[in-house]
């Protein structure tokens, strides 16, 4: 995980990437927002958002992201009760769900000539609306943090074991400060 203490502008980490052509260190994915249900139309910024997450979850990751795609499905939660059901065995809905895509074997004939899928984030509108309203935080704030969590996932972080999980908290806890987020994990420590 790479350590940054210098805070510089989403749009100026997206800008130098787009701008920086093939030689740059760490090119952006391509993100694709899909929006699946309607809920969602009430949040007009939505992409924009997760779009800008995206990106700046990618410069501060440490991992290979240049080139690859993923997708984000806004969902609402009967769709990701659904998914949360059949891919988890866990029927209820959640706000954040993550599928990383599978990689082709090394030597496939033809797998260098497609972009790597890292793979696709769902984020359920009535839990993440329901979550933010409790924590009494903006709702573009929550949804920055629910894409940062999903796009960790797809690029290999995980929080199974108490160290993965503080390494992960850490690192969402870092790019939501170059997002000008607060640490959405503050309010619980005060309450332990």
């Amino acid at each position: 995980m790479r350590k940054s203490t210098e805070k510089r502008s989403p749009e100026s980490i997206s800008e130098r990437n787009r701008n920086s052509g093939a030689m740059a260190q760490s090119a952006l994915p391509m993100t694709e927002v899909l929006i699946v249900a309607d809920a969602w139309n009430s949040e007009p910024d939505a992409d924009a958002v997760i779009q800008r997450a995206v990106a700046v979850a990618a410069e501060m990751a440490d991992a290979d992201t240049a080139d690859a795609e993923l997708a984000v499905m806004l969902t609402d939660d009967a769709g990701i009760r659904t998914l949360n059901s059949n891919w988890r065995g866990i029927d209820k809905p959640t706000n954040v769900l993550s599928f990383p895509a599978l990689r082709p074997p090394t030597g496939v004939s033809g797998a260098d000539d497609i972009p790597p899928m890292l793979g696709d984030i769902a984020i359920a509108y009535e839990t993440a609306r329901r979550e933010a309203d409790d924590e009494q935080k903006p709702f573009d704030h929550h949804l920055s943090h629910l894409t940062v969590h999903g796009f960790l996932h797809l690029v290999g972080y995980d929080h199974e074991t108490d160290d993965e999980a503080e390494a992960m908290e850490a690192l969402e806890i870092e790019i939501l400060a170059q997002l000008g987020i607060p640490d959405p994990y503050a309010d619980r420590e005060r309450m332990d």
